[in-house]
């Protein structure tokens, strides 16, 4: 006999109800609400996340027709297309902000979350923002050039575990320094960017704050060479180099700590690659290191566009494209939660395909994860003669 609820069910039971209450209280979400309620809205919409419905009409036809299972997941009914519409359109996207950094709060607490590749032990944090294009036409508040509208994505990524650690989504205009100096980062962090990020003054204040940096330099840029250090060749390193940065803008703050240049080869471009860090004790090829490892934001956003919604919107407002992206992001980090939890070697596109094929499927969550292609144990012959029997009662 089935002992267990779906999948589905089993995941929305990993957000606590009366926690989410709680948040819809802060935010005053359902100020209007007339029977369906933020939970309705918000199973709704990872429910189009993980089965990849892609309009309006995919998302309300999927869930009625899960027949009585919508009980299991605290909704009474399937949302019309405009209710649904309604509530992504009104009801504030910050509530799922709030929720995606409640998630993030209890995955950074578990202790068996894998570690970064590298041998430190500081904490390793990558930043750069990718940009979601969208129809000028049906998006026009997010202009970004004459006849294309974007919004951007920023985010911070914890390697321990490539779990987005901060989000932000703001128009395609906004500047990507400008969203750096908000972040307050820890000390002894490691956070590494690409040319984007040049600010002397950022700078500065990461290595007053004890926060390491490492980034590539931008050409033309003027500094003076204080002390060059001797370089392993065969490490494909070519330059290590203490030097001190010279402003041209007298206007402008500058960073007058030391700072480091290394310069690596890469031999499969046939070019080199400048490097610029506040980190004057590690070996050059660990700075190398770091920043290759810069690589897996891009595939963080890669997977992301990939797998989720984020490109092809349920709704043309800002508010609804907002809370779309978030629960995105918070589909992600529950999809990553799953991933490192499950002994099974799961791929993020595997177990994106097979979980939305088995969405509604009883099968105990953590053991599916294990092992999906186990069979369910069968049901025992007395049990199997018993329903058996009160069939032929009824006909």
């Amino acid at each position: 006999m089935v002992r267990t609820a779906s999948l589905f069910s089993q995941l929305l039971g990993l957000f606590p109800r009366l926690e989410f209450e709680q948040m819809v209280w802060r935010h005053r979400a359902e100020r209007y609400a007339k029977g369906f309620g933020c939970w309705d809205q918000f199973v709704a919409m990872l429910f189009a996340q993980l089965a990849q419905a892609q309009s309006l009409r995919e998302i309300c036809g999927g869930l009625r027709c899960c027949l009585g299972k919508l009980v299991h997941f605290g909704v009474k009914e399937a949302p019309k297309r405009s209710t649904l519409a309604y509530a992504n359109e009104h009801r504030p996207w910050q509530l799922y902000a709030e929720l995606f950094y409640a998630l993030l709060g209890k995955v950074q607490g578990l202790s068996d979350r894998p570690g970064h590749k590298l041998r430190f032990r500081n904490k390793l944090l990558s930043l750069d923002s990718t940009v979601i294009e969208l129809c000028l036409l049906l998006f026009p508040w997010a202009q970004f050039i004459r006849t294309k509208g974007a919004v951007k994505l920023h985010c911070l990524l914890d390697h321990q575990g490539y779990f987005p650690s901060y989000a932000l989504v703001t128009l395609a205009t906004q500047a990507d320094i400008a969203v750096a100096r908000l972040l307050k980062l820890a000390r002894g962090s490691i956070v590494v960017f690409d040319r984007a990020y040049k600010d002397y003054a950022l700078w500065a204040r990461y290595c007053r704050e004890g926060v390491f940096f490492v980034s590539r330099l931008v050409k033309g840029t003027v500094y003076r060479v204080v002390e060059s250090r001797s370089v392993p060749q065969h490490r494909n390193i070519l330059a290590d180099e203490i030097i001190e940065l010279i402003s041209k803008h007298a206007g402008r703050q500058g960073c007058s700590y030391r700072l480091r240049r290394v310069v690596v080869w890469l031999p499969e471009k046939q070019e080199e690659l400048v490097l610029i860090t506040n980190h004057l004790t590690f070996g050059a090829s660990t700075i190398a290191a770091i920043y290759k490892e810069r690589w897996q934001i891009e595939l963080f956003f890669k997977a992301l566009k990939q797998n989720l919604r984020i490109k092809s919107f349920v709704g043309t407002s800002e508010n609804a494209l907002h809370l779309q992206i978030w629960t995105a992001l918070i589909a992600m980090l529950l999809l990553k939660w799953l991933q490192f939890r499950a002994r099974f070697g799961w791929s993020l596109s595997n177990l994106v395909t097979l979980l939305r094929w088995n969405l509604m499927t009883y099968r105990e969550l953590w053991e599916w994860l294990d092992d999906p292609f186990q069979l369910p144990p069968p049901t025992p012959p007395a049990v199997q003669y018993g329903l058996f029997a009160f069939g032929q009662q009824l006909a």
